[in-house]
């Protein structure tokens, strides 16, 4: 048996990472009219627009996205010095544009449907400043239809950069197949699902991005030739591009072979995700597709048309997460304590958890209550800081909640110390619980003998 004081870990902190317009050929840079200066403006070479009325459209897209810096200026957000001027060089029958600024009394902006002209600082960005101007489909413009938008931004040295956007009516919406949960899949065994996608918009997709991810005890059974395996990820994150790929308006194509996976002997509960898009517009905002990475050494991911069987089922958007449900179990068991002295005395209790396998569970908590009459002087604590503890047990209505270290091999034993103060003879109780998890659809561990989830702590005469 191996033995381990349970150690509650400070919570890791996730920090999501904003995915700007730096995709491969989203952005187009302007240039100075006169002098090749590092001033500059950005915005993207194509943009897609939802149609006239219409507010359904891709997960999460990125939002149109404008940014100008004069390198010469003041670093002063106050001050409204340069000017930015938008025009649709086009008849504006298809593509107007749309002036956003809170200053009625004020504003910055001015212009017409197709002309505006704004008062910006040195330093401008459409994400965060004040003042924006965005272009929208106009009511007679149809799925397809596009026009040019072009930027201008005039430093206070009377230099002038410009920038241009295509702009099109109508977006590719690409989603995939998915499966909300896989249940009683056997472990040990190869997992395999559908590779789907299809274009539920108003315009062809022309080329796609598919990323494909697998979590804790799950493995990519096939590492597709044509696909990418980013190192950092260690095996559980896939990339793949079919630049070439057009998928009219509409329409579906699956991939072939499937997607597989082998499954692990000692895991409960896992998932795995799936997440395409249209090469040309991006994945979905604040995502995160790493670069680089190493081809696979199995077969190619060839594409075909999806009709029949291949359309069944649900499609969704953006980060799609699959549950996958282990057909195993995991045997907690609670040890009984007793321990003896006068009252008064001090004594320190080893709380015991061990898992008796098969499988390693998730979120899984201690409760204790304390002998009636006995009092906690000392309870396990988990460091904060260099030399900074604190509590890691909480305490409501008499009874201490404890986490148990997360992954919980078998054979292993988690241990809780506390230091009571005795009050003289009694009996209070230990036991294990399953905490519900909001974001997958644990069951718990399937104990198949409860009985054992509960033991006495017991202070002797």
């Amino acid at each position: 048996m191996n033995e381990r004081d349970t150690v509650r870990r400070p919570a890791a902190v996730r920090l999501a990472l904003v995915t700007l317009l730096s995709l491969s050929g989203l952005t187009g840079c302007g240039t100075l009219a006169d002098t090749g200066k590092k001033s500059s403006i950005t915005v993207p070479e194509l943009f897609y627009l939802r149609p006239h009325g219409d507010d359904s459209g891709p997960e999460k897209k990125v939002p149109f996205h404008v940014e100008a810096e004069d390198v010469q200026a003041r670093r002063d957000f106050g001050t409204q010095d340069h000017r930015l001027t938008v025009d649709v060089t086009g008849s504006g029958q298809a593509v107007r544009l749309k002036i956003s600024d809170i200053r009625k009394k004020n504003p910055r902006c001015s212009g017409t449907a197709t002309r505006v002209v704004c008062k910006v600082s040195g330093v401008y960005n459409s994400w965060s400043d004040l003042d924006r101007v965005y272009p929208y489909a106009a009511p007679g413009g149809r799925p397809g239809d596009s026009e040019t938008v072009r930027f201008r931004f005039s430093t206070k040295q009377g230099r002038t950069l410009t920038a241009r956007t295509r702009v099109v009516v109508g977006e590719p919406v690409v989603q995939v197949r998915t499966t909300k949960v896989f249940e009683d899949v056997a472990p040990g065994s190869v997992l395999r699902a559908p590779l789907v996608v299809r274009n539920t918009g108003e315009v062809p997709v022309r080329g796609v991005g598919l990323q494909l991810s697998v979590g804790s005890g799950l493995g990519f059974g096939d590492r597709y030739r044509n696909c990418r395996y980013p190192k950092p990820q260690k095996g559980t994150l896939a990339v793949c591009e079919f630049p070439d790929l057009r998928i009219p308006a509409g329409k579906a194509v699956v991939l072939h072979p499937d997607l597989t996976m082998d499954v692990s002997t000692t895991q409960l509960y896992t998932s795995f995700g799936q997440q395409a898009w249209a090469l040309d517009m991006g994945p979905a905002q604040h995502s995160v597709v790493p670069e680089g990475g190493d081809p696979g050494d199995g077969p190619r991911l060839t594409t075909g048309t999806a009709k029949g069987s291949d359309l069944k089922g649900t499609f969704a958007g953006g980060d799609v997460a699959s549950d996958v449900q282990v057909d195993t179990h995991a045997d907690f068991e609670v040890l009984p304590v007793e321990v003896s002295g006068a009252r008064g005395t001090e004594h320190t209790v080893r709380l015991k958890v061990r898992n008796n396998g098969p499988a390693t569970p998730w979120s899984t908590r201690l409760l204790f209550t304390p002998p009636p009459g006995a009092t906690v002087v000392e309870q396990p604590e988990e460091a904060i800081d260099e030399d900074v503890y604190e509590p890691s047990c909480d305490l409501e209505k008499g009874t201490y909640s404890c986490p148990v270290r997360s992954g919980l091999e078998a054979g292993e034993t988690s241990t809780f110390e506390f230091t009571l103060r005795l009050g003289g003879p009694g009996e209070g109780s230990v036991r294990v619980v399953d905490i519900a998890v909001t974001d997958r659809r644990d069951t718990g561990r399937r104990d198949p003998d409860p009985a054992n989830d509960t033991a006495p702590v017991t202070v002797l005469p």
